[in-house]
């Protein structure tokens, strides 16, 4: 059985490991330790079944608006295409909309996250480094409260560009 709840100061290791191990490289990883640390991450999740097997970090943004970054999610390679990451997605967005976040932007495939609401043509106004057909926004509420403005991701994000 396994239980979504939140990361713990003891997680650390383990979540670096698994983020490292579903990417294939320690970039991502690395990325989660940055953000906790510089203290942009807002939520944190892991999937645990007696052992961590997936985690999902929401983490702040500059926007015109209450805006949370979702990425990156993560699950254990042996755990892939098991539905673990959409319950991580889906319990990281109850979170977000329960604690008064407007909207959720995420850089992704948008075949995947278009299931969880995020599309495009809502984030298509903003100006981003990220800008373009991968970049979506998930408006919390009934709609975005703004069409235009800048996007930025924590300062940690900066190492991926």
């Amino acid at each position: 059985m396994i239980v979504i709840r939140e990361e713990r100061p003891e997680d650390g290791a383990a979540i670096h490991a698994l983020v490292q191990a579903a990417f294939g490289q320690p970039l991502e990883a690395d990325l989660v330790d940055r953000l906790r640390e510089d203290g942009d991450s807002v939520i944190s999740l892991v999937a645990d079944d007696g052992e961590i097997v997936g985690h999902i970090m929401f983490s702040r943004m500059q926007a015109p608006f209450r805006t949370l970054g979702l990425a990156p999610v993560s699950v254990a390679p042996h755990r892939q295409r098991s539905g673990i990451g959409g319950r991580l997605i889906r319990e990281g967005l109850d979170r977000a909309r329960r604690a008064g976040w407007q909207v959720v932007i995420v850089l992704g495939d948008p075949d995947y996250y278009r299931r969880f609401g995020f599309d495009p043509a809502l984030a298509q106004g903003f100006e981003s480094p990220y800008a373009g057909p991968y970049l979506m926004a998930l408006p919390l509420g009934d709609a975005m409260p703004a069409s235009s403005g800048r996007l930025e991701y924590a300062p940690a994000f900066s190492g991926l560009e």
